[in-house]
């Protein structure tokens, strides 16, 4: 077994079990517990796995919906060089959607003094930071307010995509799969990924580096749904050369 490909067994593992011992990962998987440690230090330092004497827990149950301001800190300065990069691409006059999540607000605060820009969005953070900008239009979407995360989703959400055409869509997802789908763990999000994606001209993955470590419980797409991701250089470079053979764009932040 390939160095990555352990690690994703022992990460789903850790995920299953939320809390593992080293010598029974070494056992497991028929390696040294030092190679295990690499392997856990590794998957830490992506904010994946939380770090304890003997072994490793996962963060929170996989279950479980995070709270906005928890995940905002979580690998902060990857999630801003995404969004930089992501905000770059913008030009003046754009309509762009933006998705919930906190990377997704790291765009919109690229995003003040765009000349004729307008914003469309479900995320109340993006919301917050763009309400007072007069030089940004600013069109909030209807639907049933989701306090944990700070979004609007449901199906008055997807009929108020239904009449907008955008330029760009930034959308976020919770993991990248082997085999290159988008997966979502909240499964009340999909079909808002899905009519946001069906919405713009030119669909952009924004995803730093550790999601291509994550999962999800259902699918939004398959990587030909965008056209553009922007990730970091921490991703795996074998999936980003897979990403780029389906004539995706790939862009490192």
């Amino acid at each position: 077994m390939l160095t990555e490909e352990r690690r994703r067994a022992v990460l789903q593992v850790i995920r299953s079990e939320t809390s593992v011992q080293t010598a029974d990962l070494a056992d497991r998987f028929g390696v040294s517990e030092m190679t295990i440690r690499r392997d856990l230090d590794e998957l830490a330092e992506h904010g994946l796995v939380r770090r304890v004497h003997g072994g490793a827990v996962a963060p929170r149950a996989m279950r479980d919906e995070p709270p906005f301001d928890d995940t905002r800190i979580e690998r902060a300065s990857a999630k801003q060089r995404v969004g930089q990069a992501a905000a770059a691409m913008v030009q003046p006059g754009d309509t762009v959607i933006i998705d919930i999540g906190t990377t997704a607000l790291q765009v919109a605060r690229c995003l003040h003094d765009r000349p004729g820009l307008t914003v469309v969005t479900n995320n109340m953070a993006v919301y917050d930071e763009l309400a007072g900008d007069d030089t940004i239009d600013l069109l909030l979407l209807g639907g049933l307010l989701r306090r944990n995360y700070r979004s609007l989703t449901g199906f008055l959400t997807e009929e108020s995509l239904r009449g907008i055409r955008a330029d760009l869509v930034f959308v976020g997802i919770s993991g990248v799969s082997e085999d290159l789908t988008l997966l979502d763990t909240t499964v009340e999000e999909i079909q808002t990924k899905r009519a946001m994606l069906r919405a713009a001209a030119h669909r952009v993955l924004i995803a730093d580096g550790a999601k291509f470590w994550g999962g999800g419980l259902g699918r939004v797409a398959g990587i030909d749904a965008v056209q553009t991701v922007i990730t970091t250089d921490d991703a795996p470079d074998d999936r980003l050369d897979a990403i780029r053979d389906q004539g995706v764009e790939v862009r490192i932040a």
